[in-house]
């Protein structure tokens, strides 16, 4: 780790990319009916759009990445690059955590589509890596959606930001309803770090500067 640089972890789906909303249009067409007919209020896994019968959540996964480009052609979260670039302009070194390689066969249209995405909304990163570990690269802080990263990344002592969606709302905070949020969330952790304070964030097991 780079003992210079304060270090945002970042998740991507539900957090950067409107996973939710593009699996949403993407279901509705694998199950023949009308988007709204799909409630968004989701749990990890769409359990609630009847899937099981269908195959199941990996085999809808698959389609939407491998038949419509789901990583490719996926819409950004209101404000996420934009705030995003804000970031890395104050000398944040984002770190992209993705564990988009979970199913086996469709790592190279996973990783491709990723970059793409990436590149084509100007979103700037330092690192990306594609893994399931997420404490295993290290970030001073990390801002996820998915349930069970937040509990193990806690539980491993470091902080980390819920990216509220239908999925973690039993969670405790701190959490961010939005980009604007998430914003001045990082920078207060980014201020922790810098003096040596404890505010917001619990200071479990804090990384080294140095």
């Amino acid at each position: 780790m780079d003992g210079t640089s304060f270090i945002l972890g970042v998740d991507l789906d539900g957090v950067v990319g409107d996973f939710y909303g593009a699996m949403r249009n993407i279901a509705a067409e694998w199950l023949s009916r009308s988007a709204e007919e799909l409630t968004p209020e989701v749990s990890f896994g769409f359990e609630e759009w009847g899937i099981a019968e269908y195959g199941g959540y990996d085999r809808l996964h698959r389609f939407a990445v491998t038949q419509r480009n789901l990583f490719r052609d996926m819409p950004p979260i209101k404000n996420a690059p934009a705030i995003l670039r804000k970031l890395s302009n104050r000398g944040i070194r984002i770190r992209i955590i993705t564990h988009r390689l979970f199913l086996k066969y469709s790592h190279r249209a996973s990783i491709t589509q990723t970059v793409d995405w990436l590149d084509s909304y100007d979103i700037p990163y330092w690192d990306i890596c594609f893994m399931n570990d997420k404490g295993a690269v290290g970030a001073h802080v990390y801002i996820d959606d998915a349930p069970a990263n937040i509990i193990q990344l806690r539980d491993q002592g470091y902080k980390t930001i819920v990216f509220t969606n239908s999925t973690n709302r039993g969670l405790p905070g701190p959490r961010a309803d939005s980009w604007l949020e998430a914003e001045q969330l990082v920078m207060e952790a980014r201020e922790e770090w810098r003096t040596g304070t404890q505010g917001l964030f619990e200071r479990v097991a804090p990384l080294p500067k140095n």
